[in-house]
């Protein structure tokens, strides 16, 4: 089997360009390649989908243990006949910036795969062999097994190579050339997401058929090819128990596929419905997911849709048990305010009003710590989340003690009721099933009590 994780010295080197174009090139060859990406990141995976048409999963070792890592990544890689593995940030860039816990080197390590590293060539030549001999002598173990070099000319990297692969004992297989097509937009949280590229499809032709004239695919294929350990046999599904709510649209796409896999696994049902297109919720539902997305963009249309925000409103008044994180929970208060700062009515069932801080606010890892039981959460209990927002509300919530891994800093956010989380903090469910149990087993007695199904 073909496996794999793309990674580089830092964000901004054509990680996903790489991996989108080696995904495609596999493809092609009939491998019937899988999709991984390091980290909490919910855009690339969008672009991973965009070129198989099957859900890409996250690989994140501060929101999952290492064993759940590792069944996640085996389970995943059964009849596939490759898996690639989209790197985080710079190779060894772990929590808080400062560790290389949870790094894209942890996840190689941790599932030992081997690694092609994208090596940005641009304005630089014989000193990239100290760059690539310092990433590869940073830990015991990197890894890096062939490096692929990133805005270059064919011409220089026929130069470079040799000198390079001497210098440091390292393949290098290949270059990428400066391309139009492989730039992709950035706004506030990262890329554009996948389908507000124009011409996506085009775009990342052209990058393959670049990979395919200026690699040695054949070298790569060989490099990159060994066994992935047998996945143990999961637990039957549980029987039906309940219908959940998941948003999904232009305003809510940030759903991690293993969440959704969980909630089935463990009998509920998602039914996907648009806070901006539709005007009733899903029937016969015990539960409301509103995930994170890029509500703040379509705040005008989220408003003018008054018969869903009536009825989502309702039902969460009405006890339907709720998860809503970051976006979901904006869409959940008073007022949320556009680019341009004009404030529209949101569902109105939490107070305040969100509007951009103009930074990025409490970005990154923490922990979440309950004082009181609620819905997901038991007094005292503790669990990983990640925060990752411009918007701030004006009334943020103070139901959970939130702390930083590194530097201990620490703040109250969020709201918690027995059937409601409504938060800023994204949750991981795959990894911490207990949650998600917690959430079907009020989804599925709210059910019982209306008589639903």
């Amino acid at each position: 089997m073909i496996r794999l994780m793309v990674a580089a010295p830092a964000s901004g080197s054509g990680k996903t360009a790489v991996a989108c174009a080696l995904l495609r090139a596999l493809k092609e060859r009939g491998l019937n390649p899988c999709a991984f990406k390091c980290g909490p990141d919910y855009i690339d995976p969008m672009f991973h989908h965009a070129v198989l048409g099957v859900e890409s999963r996250n690989l994140d070792l501060f929101l999952s243990d290492e064993a759940h890592a590792k069944a996640l990544f085996f389970h995943a890689c059964r009849n596939h006949g490759a898996a690639v593995v989209e790197g985080a940030m710079g190779f060894y860039d772990g929590v808080g910036g400062t560790t290389d816990r949870a790094s894209a080197w942890h996840v190689a390590d941790t599932l030992n795969l081997p690694v092609l590293l994208v090596l940005p060539a641009r304005g630089a030549s014989l000193t990239l062999a100290a760059t690539l001999r310092g990433l590869a002598d940073f830990r015991k173990g990197s890894h890096i097994v062939g490096v692929v070099l990133n805005e270059c000319s064919p011409m220089l990297c026929r130069t470079l190579a040799p000198a390079l692969e001497t210098e440091t004992g390292i393949p290098v297989l290949g270059c990428l050339p400066h391309l139009d097509a492989a730039r992709i937009e950035s706004r506030h949280l990262g890329l554009l997401t996948a389908r507000e590229i124009e011409d996506l499809d085009g775009r990342l032709a052209a990058v393959a058929n670049a990979l395919e004239e200026n690699v040695d695919m054949a070298r790569l294929l060989t490099l990159f090819d060994g066994a992935v350990p047998a996945a143990e046999e999961s637990a039957a599904p549980t029987a039906k128990r309940c219908r959940i709510a998941v948003a999904r649209d232009e305003a809510f796409c940030f759903t991690y596929a293993e969440t959704l896999e969980t909630f089935e696994r463990l009998g509920a049902e998602p039914a996907f419905f648009s806070p901006l297109h539709d005007a009733v919720l899903p029937e016969d539902i015990g539960g409301l997911y509103l995930p994170g997305g890029y509500p703040e963009l379509y705040a005008p249309r989220l408003a003018e849709n008054e018969a869903m925000r009536r009825a989502i409103a309702a039902a969460v008044r009405g006890g339907l048990p709720t998860v809503a994180e970051c976006g979901g929970f904006l869409y959940l208060g008073a007022e949320l305010c556009d680019v341009t700062g004009t404030a529209y009515p949101m569902a109105g069932v939490l107070p305040g009003c969100a509007a951009d801080a103009g930074k990025l606010v409490r970005f990154g890892y923490a922990t979440l710590t309950a004082e009181t039981d609620s819905l997901l959460f038991r007094a005292g209990e503790a669990f990983p989340i990640h925060e990752f927002h411009h918007w701030d509300s004006t009334r943020s919530g103070d139901a959970f003690q939130l702390k930083k891994p590194v530097g201990g800093r620490t703040w109250r956010g969020g709201y918690g009721t027995e059937t409601l989380y409504a938060a800023f903090p994204h949750l991981y469910f795959a990894g911490h099933p207990m949650l998600a149990e917690r959430f079907i087993a009020a989804a599925a007695q709210y059910g019982e009590i209306h008589e639903i199904m």
